[in-house]
């Protein structure tokens, strides 16, 4: 089985395992890091810790996010660091037979794609299963500023 859970970004669905996600927030402005890469939105203090915010949108390729109330902050653990990723809002919570996910048709490969385990065909939706391994790879973000 499959547990899910789904998000929009720029009405388009993406999902990733229940089992990467630390906790769901709502939209707070986050605190800008100057000099930091375009997909990172700032930094927010998650009670104690401050962790940086990405504009997934962003990182996929497509237009950066205009956050607002509606938005939320889908806190994750990937490539050995906690990050908030940003996402237009949570859709579902789903667990899912495994054999829905069917593989990515081949095409060119972008760099948004590779970063896709697949596809789930779920009440009508096409719905894209990222994988947040693969996308942050060992080191997040490169956010160090003391070069």
């Amino acid at each position: 089985m499959l547990e899910i859970i789904a998000f929009r970004l720029q009405a388009q669905e993406f999902c990733v395992r229940t089992t990467a996600i630390r906790e769901i927030r709502g939209w707070v402005p986050a605190t800008p890091l100057p000099h930091s890469p375009p997909e990172v939105v700032g930094m927010m203090n998650l009670r104690g810790t401050v962790i940086p915010i990405i504009d997934l949108a962003l990182k996929l390729g497509m237009k950066a996010a205009e956050p607002n109330e509606r938005s939320a902050i889908v806190v994750t653990e990937a490539g050995g660091m906690v990050i908030g990723l940003l996402v237009d809002g949570v859709s579902d919570i789903l667990t899912l037979p495994a054999n829905v996910l069917q593989p990515i048709p081949s095409v060119e490969m972008s760099e948004a794609t590779a970063y896709a385990e697949g596809i789930i065909a779920h009440d009508g939706k096409m719905i894209c299963f990222l994988n947040l391994e693969r996308m942050f790879g060992g080191a997040v973000v490169d956010i160090n500023l003391a070069a």
